[in-house]
């Protein structure tokens, strides 16, 4: 959940007198069971008690509420949803498209794109895309992404993550970079990563724009 999310969450939940149904089921700071109450009630014993009357489920019926002091519940929901932010890192996959025949100007490029993508801590994706009678020769395809493999692996330390398989009439190998040859990246609030921290990985794939091979495709 993000921050603003978090925020309008909180903003969203009724307290004091914004909450405008007759009667509530009532829940006590430490978790007493005090049942039915007029609302009314229920914030005169909330205020008795110097906390608030906060609304915690609108659709029971009915509505339950607890008392509890509203900033600091504020400030903990807040907290718990940035500690969550950290322990998440964002992997981008990015991917590299290439034919069963490729012009050797356009291989190099795209081979140098991989390897750049690989030395900065992303995860590749090779995809080798075959049209029409193309797959009736898929030992092409299979040669040249172990030549894009060939190639990258003396530049960089990889890790074949996915070995080439076809999916359609796509061939697709997935790279990443193997852990000693990234370098140590630093988490969202500045601080440095620990070893034995559990890091939740969120991949978002970035497509190679070969709007070229597209147009062919879609006539």
């Amino acid at each position: 959940m993000s921050r603003q999310m978090a925020n309008e969450r909180a903003q969203d939940r009724r307290i004091n007198t914004m909450i405008r149904v007759p009667e509530v089921r009532l829940i006590g700071p430490e978790g007493e069971q005090y049942g039915v109450l007029e609302t009314s009630a229920a914030l005169q014993r909330a205020q008795d008690m110097g906390y608030d009357l906060v609304e915690i489920s609108p659709t029971a019926q009915p509505p339950v509420c607890k008392i509890m002091d509203y900033g600091k519940f504020r400030f903990e929901e807040e907290k718990r949803m940035k500690d969550s932010r950290k322990k998440q890192k964002i992997i981008r996959v990015k991917e590299v498209k290439f034919r069963p025949i490729t012009d050797d100007h356009d291989f190099e490029y795209k081979v140098r794109n991989g390897i750049k993508f690989l030395e900065r801590g992303d995860k590749l994706k090779v995809t080798i895309r075959f049209r029409g009678r193309e797959m009736a020769h898929q030992d092409l395809g299979m040669r040249v992404i172990d030549r894009v493999r060939d190639l990258i692996q003396q530049s960089v330390a990889i890790i074949e993550e996915r070995k080439p398989l076809f999916e359609g009439r796509n061939l697709i190998m997935i790279l990443s970079p193997a852990k000693k040859s990234v370098a140590r990246r630093d988490t969202p609030d500045g601080g440095a990563q620990g070893d034995d921290e559990e890091i939740e990985e969120i991949e978002v794939l970035e497509e190679d724009d070969d709007s070229d091979d597209d147009e062919e495709d879609a006539k």
